[in-house]
């Protein structure tokens, strides 16, 4: 399976990194999650196959990255946990509407996006949304925090079919700065370091959740092309509570729910 990425882009002083594109996802390292114990975890899929991950926030709308849109329709699987199979617990939504916020220009700022969901979620054990953090939550550094995803678990080996997860700890900005120069902005984008062996988030896992004090402070967004698992290049994440008023805004205005 080939890798798609999103885009790349040479940086001063480290190389070359990417957005974690779409045909490929996957949690390096790490362990299987326990089924349906993170319920507010999507498969955005195209074709069929696994493209990118994101959350179930309300019943109507879905979380990911902005940079998971592709030019087809893409159909959102909730409830899963082996997505190579048609379990009971599994829906298949279709995304009526797409919303990537209106200062992503397609490079690294404002990566993130809702997915307004053709039919409401049907809520049960399976399937649950997650409730986002609060405007003013800051996440102190040297906490731990939990990444999830399917798909690829290291370079040139297969994809998992079934959720994995690892923890990754919160990073200071200026460390974030002082790797990735001018393309980690830390008003809206937060970072986090890793154990080699623990693994976390690599290429194609894009969309997914940081999942830090139960809350969802992150959306997956880039990492370093060349080796994803290579601690001395932190993960980088759009941070979550920089943009809840514009999530709010749009929920509002397009949602048929309080």
């Amino acid at each position: 399976m080939a890798l798609t990425l999103a885009h790349k882009v040479s940086v001063e002083g480290v190389g070359v990194l990417t957005t974690k594109g779409a045909a490929e996802s996957g949690i390096v390292g790490g362990k299987v999650a326990k089924p349906h114990s993170r319920p507010y975890m999507a498969s955005l899929q195209f074709n069929g196959r696994h493209s990118c991950g994101g959350i179930l926030i309300r019943e109507d709308f879905v979380l990911t990255a902005a940079h998971c849109r592709q030019n087809q329709p893409m159909m959102v699987v909730l409830g899963a946990h082996d997505i190579f199979k048609e379990e009971k617990s599994q829906q298949l939504i279709e995304v009526a509407k797409y919303h990537p916020h209106p200062e992503y220009t397609g490079k690294y700022n404002y990566d993130i996006m809702l997915l307004k969901l053709k039919n409401n979620a049907t809520l049960n054990k399976y399937v649950k949304p997650i409730a986002l953090p609060k405007k003013d939550g800051k996440v102190p550094a040297n906490i731990n925090c939990t990444v999830a995803g399917w798909g690829i678990t290291g370079t040139d080996k297969p994809a998992s079919h079934v959720l994995k997860e690892t923890t990754e700890k919160m990073q200071f900005s200026f460390e974030c700065k002082n790797i990735w120069k001018n393309t980690f902005n830390g008003d809206h984008m937060i970072c986090t370091k890793f154990d080699k062996k623990m693994g976390g988030v690599c290429q194609g896992d894009s969309g997914g959740p940081l999942i830090c004090n139960s809350k969802p402070q992150g959306i997956t967004a880039f990492t370093y092309e060349c080796d994803c698992n290579n601690p001395k290049y932190p993960h980088v994440f759009t941070k979550v509570h920089f943009f809840l008023p514009w999530i709010k805004t749009v929920m509002q205005r397009l949602g048929n729910v309080a």
